[in-house]
């Protein structure tokens, strides 16, 4: 009798991955299918995303901080830095991550597949190996976490040399003299950090009114305020509809909000807008599973598709596309599988980070969306000009904002920029989940001097009790 699984996961990633290690430690047998050529293992986030941008920015943060050695009385000569060493750092790290995650696998009793995985029928799932080989899979269940890949901008062709996407910028094997990054969400503002500081001159340029529109508003003007401090321009409200190539350089053309005609021009265009759910050839045409208009799988709140004992997590769904989402929806299904109570995944309480410099990250309702939701908003805020810590640190940028209601005093959103801004929003989330007032988040002690302190401050400024400023 062919040998059966409790659950097949298609996919890799941080969704797929996880899935497979909590239903490993629950007892499940488990086979894990993915398509990576060279049988890494990790997905966008580990091979091409998360892992390899942030040790980049890990990189360009380091270099920018011994260029300012000085004010800390520290002396450097002849700073520099070596390229191709930064991107063996940046592939060694990716490399070791991916190799945690196949010894993971190992360790749970996770069977891998390396091949093109696609449904072939009610609990079958067909892997296409190495060489045209297929196998059948024989599985009770199906998780889809295939994620998701840049979406191509009609006009905006890549060439991978002069119009790069967020795949090949990483591969880059030179620093462009300039760089107009097109987009300002996560992906642009975070490579617009790196580039800059390794001497690019970076153009950011958005579609809409302000850079990292999905943040607080009082945040999107931080952060553009610090990149101007920076060297890094950022031209808002332009619509691009133009790209022209010329051997030495890209000139991207179009209109801004008033419709005056505009243009940029740089040695390279990034192109950081646009990715779109990986569903290509998964045979769901075959099954009972419903594709929205956008292109994502339609399920219910406990991620289960039309299909019965078909799931879809992570970026072919329409929650956030955030790894760490992702994680948690793997380990809710496959946690339901295994005859767990579950509670589907509070939408509200999902961070989200961005690793620019300055950091920024967020957690519930920004202020805005507090009152359109009618609430009566009460704000705290507290700049890290203010902080010791961060005038030791010499990173004064940014600030801790915490918008409360007034009638419970309840917190519904918190929003950092500044230093080591996604680390500090761990605490908001907790204080959130357990559904934490204002006056409860700044009579907790915090130790002093630490750049956390911040949050406490915001959190008494709700009622106008801060001390430090």
């Amino acid at each position: 009798m062919a040998e059966q699984f409790d659950v097949t996961i298609i996919g890799s990633g941080p969704g797929g991955y996880v899935a497979a290690v909590r239903a490993g430690q629950l007892g499940l047998k488990v086979a894990l299918v993915e398509k990576e050529k060279d049988a890494r293992l990790g997905g966008t986030c580990g091979l091409r995303g998360c892992i390899p941008t942030k040790a980049l920015l890990n990189a360009a943060h380091l270099y920018d901080k011994a260029s300012h050695f000085e004010n800390f009385g520290l002396k450097v000569k002849d700073l520099s830095y070596d390229w191709t060493g930064v991107q063996k750092y940046k592939s060694d790290v990716v490399a070791k991550n991916s190799a945690g995650v196949s010894y993971l696998m190992k360790k749970n009793k996770v069977t891998v597949y390396n091949g093109f995985g696609k449904i072939a029928g009610k609990g079958k799932v067909e892997v296409e190996l190495e060489g045209g080989k297929k196998e059948t899979i024989d599985t009770k269940n199906i998780i889809i976490a295939t994620g998701s890949v840049v979406r191509p901008i009609p006009g905006f062709e890549v060439d991978g040399k002069q119009v790069v996407n967020s795949d090949q910028i990483l591969e880059l094997t030179n620093v462009p003299k300039s760089m107009i990054v097109m987009g300002s969400g996560a992906v642009g503002v975070e490579f617009a950090s790196v580039y800059h500081r390794f001497g690019c001159d970076t153009t950011v340029v958005e579609l809409l009114d302000r850079i990292v529109p999905i943040e607080d508003a009082d945040v999107s003007k931080e952060l553009a305020r610090a990149f101007k401090k920076q060297g890094i321009k950022c031209e808002t409200g332009i619509k691009l509809d133009k790209l022209e190539k010329n051997k030495k350089s890209v000139k991207v053309s179009g209109k801004n909000a008033k419709g005056e005609a505009v243009s940029f021009e740089a040695e390279m265009l990034l192109v950081a807008v646009g990715r779109m759910p990986y569903l290509d050839k998964l045979g769901l045409d075959k099954t009972k599973v419903v594709v929205n208009p956008r292109g994502t799988i339609k399920v219910n709140e406990y991620c289960e598709t039309d299909e019965p004992n078909v799931f879809a997590i992570g970026d072919v769904i329409d929650t956030a596309w955030l790894a760490h989402l992702a994680s948690k929806e793997g380990i809710m299904v496959v946690e339901k599988l295994a005859g767990k109570k579950v509670e589907p995944i509070k939408q509200n309480l999902v961070p989200n980070c961005t690793y620019c410099d300055p950091e920024v990250a967020s957690v519930g309702l920004t202020e805005e969306k507090a009152k359109a939701a009618g609430y009566d908003v009460k704000v705290g805020k507290f700049p890290f000009s203010a902080s010791g810590k961060a005038r030791i640190l010499g990173e004064t940028d940014g600030f801790v904002k915490i918008v409360a209601e007034k009638k419970y005093d309840e917190v519904l959103g918190v929003h950092i920029i500044g230093p080591h801004a996604t680390e500090l929003l761990a605490e908001a989330c907790v204080a959130m989940a357990l559904e934490t007032t204002a006056d409860e988040l700044g009579r907790i002690i915090h130790a002093h001097p630490t750049v956390s302190e911040s949050v406490m401050e915001a959190a008494e400024g709700v009622h106008d009790l801060t001390i430090h400023m």
